[in-house]
Formats: C-alpha cells, sequence, structure tokens
C-alpha cells in the first residue's frame, strides 16, 4: 500500500493490488470475468468527497469505452466514463448509502463492474500501475498544495480568496 502522507492536507492510501485509471481517479481490480471499478482516496480527495450519484445508464446494459455511466455530485460535479466496453453493473448498496465511497472507497464502495468484451487479463494491460498513477497525481492541486491551504498555492487564487473573505455582504 502507498501511502501520500499531504496530498491536499490529507493522507491518502493507494493499494498496490489494483490497476488505475488516471484521468478519471478511478481503480479497477479483477473478480474472475468482472473487472471492478471505485474512485481511489486522492481522486475523492480532490473532488471534495461524494454527496450524490445516480446512474445514465441502465444496469447490466453495455456499454462501450468513453460512454458516460455515472453522474456524481461533489464539491462539484462530476461525470464517470466507462473506461472500457462491456455489460455494465452497478453498486446499489451506493444509493441508499453513498458515504461508504468515503469511508471504505477500495471496498464496499466500489462505483461498477463490467463484464468485458476482452479478456479481463488482457483489458488490465492498458491501465496504470500504482507507481504510474502517483507520478500522474504529481501534477494536481492535491500534490501542489500538500497542505490543504484555502485559496490554493497561486497568487492569484490567493488573491481571490483574500479578497472574497475581505467582502461585507
Amino acid at each position: 500500500m502507498a501511502v501520500i502522507d499531504k496530498f491536499l492536507g490529507t493522507r491518502v492510501s493507494i493499494p498496490d493490488d489494483r490497476r488505475y485509471f488516471a484521468k478519471q481517479g478511478l481503480w479497477l481490480k479483477s473478480n474472475e470475468e468482472d473487472i471492478i471499478f471505485g474512485l481511489t482516496e486522492p481522486a475523492l480527495v480532490l473532488a471534495g468527497g461524494i454527496n450524490d450519484l445516480d446512474w445514465l445508464v441502465s444496469n447490466e446494459q453495455p456499454v462501450s469505452v468513453g460512454d458516460t455511466v455515472i453522474f456524481c455530485i461533489t464539491g462539484k460535479i462530476l461525470y464517470i466514463d466507462a473506461p472500457l466496453a462491456g455489460h455494465i453493473q452497478f453498486n446499489h448498496s451506493l444509493k441508499k448509502s453513498v458515504s461508504v465511497i468515503r469511508h471504505d472507497p477500495y471496498g464496499e464502495g466500489w462505483l461498477f463492474k463490467i463484464k468485458p468484451d476482452e479478456p479481463a487479463e488482457h483489458e488490465l494491460r492498458n491501465f496504470s500501475s500504482t507507481e504510474d498513477y502517483i507520478q500522474s497525481l504529481k501534477r494536481t492541486e492535491g500534490f501542489k498544495n500538500p497542505d490543504g491551504l484555502k485559496g490554493g498555492i497561486s497568487e492569484i487564487c490567493k488573491a481571490v480568496y483574500s479578497g472574497i473573505r475581505e467582502q461585507k455582504l
């Protein structure tokens, strides 16, 4: 397990027993014929957590690479795309309690499974290793602002944040 002690003011972990779709902050792990997907702790920190989500396709429906499959309300708005083609199955327990994603992102907080059109072992090779995923995170606000300073780290962001804070509305 890789650990980043200071990532936007938070300690995050990244398991080394799975692969990663760095573009969307997804982890993936083969489970016999299916590949399970979930959000990584760094992705959750960058998004500001998950407040609510909705499926944009039907359960058991075939999906293609790039199809938008989940809509999330976070500190922002987040759309999650299918990283590979196959039949999708969602984690319906998340509809009852979306907080499980935050409490157990690498276990019960998984988002969806895809039964790929190609063999799972073949598909896994197309995704990043733990080390490569960590390297991709070094370009994010999480590494650039390890202490999680309000207003970010750029001078413009700090000036805007300070100006807003000083306004009397």
